[in-house]
């Protein structure tokens, strides 16, 4: 009887959130952390954690497709996991064969033309999981209403740094002047195929850090962060959806907090900037402040007109 309550209230709680989220981010990333703890906690195996997690894996691409979401990072493998034991590496390298062709021979991922993809440094993986990499990516490269990034042999700080190697090449050997390095210089030498920046991280199993992920992406953006309790395999549709709630919170705090701004320049400074300010206010009306009056709306209008 009990059981039974918590599934009707756990239902009418996932749909009230559901409600509540009108839009959902573009590209969302997660840490999936807490395979190993929870094995432990089930009194099974290292691997039975990461089969268990596999599973969560597959439902966040259904909570994907539901809400609109466009791209999809998993960290899934980090240079730094290879210094666990052996045994362990082996048995998660087999698996990670095992559902990477799954994945890309699976019905749902060809009619929802879902594009897979690796990021990381794969010449570290064994020839059996890069042999199914390039299977994946084979498969699916034509795709592009869906993607999935799977971070493996990943560490945000080596990208980065091979990517300026690159672009310091590139200026010794006169191919490239250094006044002309942007953004866009070093954002082209991370992938072969560009990734959107991040709106949302995603941590599951209590750590509160982003352990060098996607920090281009991700910090570069300002990206929200929600980090929550349950381990990877337990992490469930209500967690997705409190963490997409928590994105939503943000951006519209964001908004605020530009329009004020916005309107604080206006009343502040006359002419200076006011095209930027007026911009801001036009696209964020619904966010002004109580207390903006029309007289300051039509000055700027007039202001801007000078």
């Amino acid at each position: 009887m009990l059981r039974w309550v918590r599934q009707q209230f756990e239902t009418a709680y996932e749909r009230h959130l559901r409600r509540s989220i009108s839009g959902a981010p573009t590209h969302v990333a997660v840490i999936q952390d807490g395979n190993r703890r929870y094995a432990r906690k089930e009194g099974e195996d290292a691997t039975d954690g990461h089969r268990a997690g596999a599973k969560t894996t597959e439902q966040i691409l259904y909570w994907c497709d539901e809400l609109g979401i466009e791209e999809l990072t998993l960290y899934t493998f980090s240079t730094e996991n290879f210094d666990r034991p052996e045994h362990e590496r082996e048995e998660l390298f087999d698996l990670l064969v095992t559902k990477l062709r799954e994945f890309a021979d699976a019905d749902r991922v060809h009619e929802n033309e879902v594009c897979i993809r690796v990021i990381g440094d794969e010449s570290m993986l064994p020839e059996r999981v890069q042999d199914a990499v390039e299977y994946a990516e084979r498969r699916t490269r034509e795709y592009d209403d869906f993607v999935l990034n799977i971070a493996l042999a990943y560490g945000g700080r080596n990208e980065l740094l091979g990517a300026a190697r690159d672009v310091a090449c590139e200026v010794e050997d006169g191919d490239l002047a250094p006044e002309d390095i942007t953004a866009e210089t070093i954002e082209d030498r991370l992938y072969d195929r560009p990734v959107r920046d991040v709106d949302l991280i995603i941590r599951t199993g209590g750590n509160e850090r982003t352990s060098n992920f996607l920090p281009w992406h991700a910090n570069g953006n300002e990206a929200a962060a929600f980090f929550c309790t349950p381990y990877w395999p337990e992490f469930s549709k209500i967690d997705f959806l409190r963490a997409v709630r928590t994105y939503e919170s943000r951006e519209e705090s964001f908004r605020q907090a530009k329009v004020q701004r916005a309107l604080a320049l206006v009343r502040a400074v006359g002419g200076v900037e006011l095209d930027e300010a007026r911009s801001v206010i036009q696209r964020f009306r619904d966010y002004l402040p109580d207390g903006t009056t029309a007289e300051e709306l039509e000055s700027l209008e007039e202001r801007s007109a000078d």
